[in-house]
């Protein structure tokens, strides 16, 4: 087990000793999301990644470098282990050296949010609660209900009544307690972390919960291991509460301390233009704790957030690694469902697709230059939501039954 030495808030950075706070700084409130700490000189001494080992499938192969005994019991869905494919015609469409892309829509749910959900459920099991909740537009509640039902967890989700069809029937087919808030995902998000604390349930809640950041930093350690410890110049990856490209950054700074890799790479953190509270934060220099709420309209369910939970985190994340954040239109992300899919073989929901158009768009600015090695990041699967891909091509040709007509049509 990575024995956790502290909790620093990422605002102020307050330390405190592990098991005296749960979620966030007691003195910066929400925005104070917490970083998990560990003693790395002592990891050092005790790994290192030419005899790092392990048998375990997925994100539990990296069991020792995460926050939870090494005799607990984990969930026993396959988690973690996703591809990363190689793709000449991506790095050849984009414009760049090399491209790789990272499709974390084959987890159990389809999303990469079951990292988080493995690793909460994990925490839940190891501590005895029987009760974890969450709020979430869609993805990260179908990975905590799919988690939580694969070892009997009763699971209370809040989710708004605008959520896509799909991602609501995963919910109840796992028999998921499903609350349909009339109001927006930040309204559900403030209902469900205060019953939460009222009815002592373990609340996933993104960016709440130091241990999503730590159950989502492990796609890190998957994509350094995997390219045999040289990291891509760049990673591009959808943003919405912030929560996922904090985990991204979390794992390559924690390889960075372990002295397995020799930097991190540039972060470029993509929104939906009618959903940019980052992208304006990051090109005004704003400080995380000044941000407000914005109005917010875009088909990218996935990435909607007013004001992003663990926008201290993004923000940092993007700064320290001298990356950006780019906005794209609904238009652009639309487009790109097809685009990817044709290029890669890679299926994504129009939020992770998002990553594929703001990679597009970083090259054509100068924020991504020709020379340099790109991986996207593609959080979920295109299957989560099928009307947008279905709006984004066409339904095919009918032909009648006949060889000769159907060779006309084919060879004109």
């Amino acid at each position: 087990m990575a024995q956790i030495k502290e909790l620093r808030c990422c605002v102020c950075g307050r330390t405190y000793t592990p098991g005296t706070v749960q979620y966030v700084c007691p003195a910066c409130g929400e925005i104070g999301t917490l970083d998990v700490l560990y003693d790395y000189e002592q990891l050092q001494y005790v790994f290192d990644r030419e005899t790092f080992t392990s048998t375990r499938p997925g994100m539990w192969r990296y069991k020792v470098l995460l926050p939870i005994a090494p005799s607990a019991k984990v969930p026993p869905l396959p988690v973690g282990g996703t591809p990363l494919y190689d793709s000449p015609r991506l790095a050849k469409a984009l414009g760049v050296r090399r491209a790789w892309v990272k499709d974390d829509g084959r987890n159990p749910t389809a999303s990469l949010k079951d990292r988080a959900s493995s690793l909460v459920v994990a925490k839940a099991m190891e501590t005895g609660v029987q009760i974890v909740s969450a709020a979430s537009t869609g993805n990260a509640a179908a990975a905590l209900a799919g988690i939580g039902a694969s070892v009997g967890l009763r699971i209370i989700i809040f989710v708004p009544a605008t959520a896509p069809e799909a991602k609501i029937a995963q919910l109840a087919v796992y028999g998921a307690e499903v609350l349909l808030v009339e109001a927006s995902y930040d309204t559900a998000f403030d209902l469900c972390f205060t019953l939460s604390q009222q009815e002592g349930w373990l609340c996933r809640n993104t960016g709440i919960n130091p241990f999503t950041t730590e159950g989502k930093k492990t796609v890190s350690f998957e994509i350094a291991e995997t390219l045999h410890w040289e990291v891509p110049d760049v990673l591009v990856t959808s943003v919405g509460d912030g929560n996922i490209i904090a985990g991204v950054y979390k794992g390559f700074w924690d390889l960075l301390q372990l002295g397995w890799i020799e930097r991190i790479p540039r972060l470029v953190g993509v929104q939906a233009s009618g959903c940019a509270p980052l992208v304006e934060a990051w090109k005004t220099g704003a400080n995380a704790v000044d941000m407000e709420p914005i109005q917010t309209h875009t088909i990218a369910d996935s990435i909607v957030a007013a004001l992003p939970r663990d926008r201290a985190k993004a923000l940092r994340a993007v700064r320290q690694t001298d990356g950006a954040f780019v906005a794209v239109s609904d238009e652009e992300i639309l487009e790109s469902i097809p685009q990817l899919a044709r290029l890669t073989g890679v299926f994504a929901e129009p939020a992770a697709a998002a990553s594929f158009a703001g990679a597009h768009r970083a090259v054509k600015s100068g924020v991504i230059h020709p020379e340099e090695s790109v991986a996207l990041l593609i959080t979920g699967n295109g299957l989560k939501d099928i009307r947008s891909a279905q709006s984004a091509v066409s339904g095919g040709q009918r032909v009648p039954p006949d060889l000769e007509a159907i060779r006309k049509i084919l060879h004109p």
